[in-house]
């Protein structure tokens, strides 16, 4: 059984990347999470102690989260959450584990630029920027794709056209 869990923490080791055999890609890291809290006694801010996942990300985003993440960078991930015991002859514990089905940087602490891969663009022939009647295609509802510049009115003056101009 698996339970789908959201995590915010930071990139704890650099994102390592291979390709299964059958061709599969797979990229994994791990993810560090800890908590602030007030210390009634001292009146400062601590941090808990950090709880550490396996982060297992396949496929294209595996390709993305490769490309796009370094360690200690602020994440948000959201996926599979798997709990296993594991037993050596020396040793036994819990591993925890994630496999992700979302990834994106936790914009709290900065800022990120976003680009679209070449395969999920919109297909040949098509205007992206084209707006019909529902306001579909105006750049908000397709994602990644800046909105054109509004056209002034034919009937507009000459100085209404010239502050439209974006530029």
């Amino acid at each position: 059984m698996s339970d789908t869990i959201a995590l915010a923490g930071n990139v704890a080791t650099p994102p390592e990347h291979r390709r299964t055999g059958a061709g599969l890609v797979i990229t994994s890291f791990r993810l560090a999470t800890s908590h602030r809290r007030r210390d009634r006694t001292s009146g400062e801010w601590i941090d808990t102690d950090p709880s550490f996942y396996s982060v297992s990300v396949f496929r294209d985003l595996g390709e993305h989260a490769f490309a796009s993440l370094q360690k200690g960078q602020r994440v948000v991930v959201m996926g599979k959450l798997k709990v296993r015991e594991w037993e050596t002859d020396a040793k036994k514990g819990v591993s925890v584990e994630i496999d992700a089905e979302a990834i994106g940087h936790d914009l709290r602490w900065g800022t990120s630029t976003f680009h679209p891969s070449v395969e999920r663009a919109a297909p040949a022939g098509t205007d992206e920027n084209a707006v019909d009647e529902t306001g579909a295609g105006d750049g908000w509802s397709t994602p990644g794709v800046e909105a054109a510049a509004p056209t002034p009115a034919a009937d507009a003056p000459a100085s209404a056209v010239e502050s439209a101009t974006p530029f």
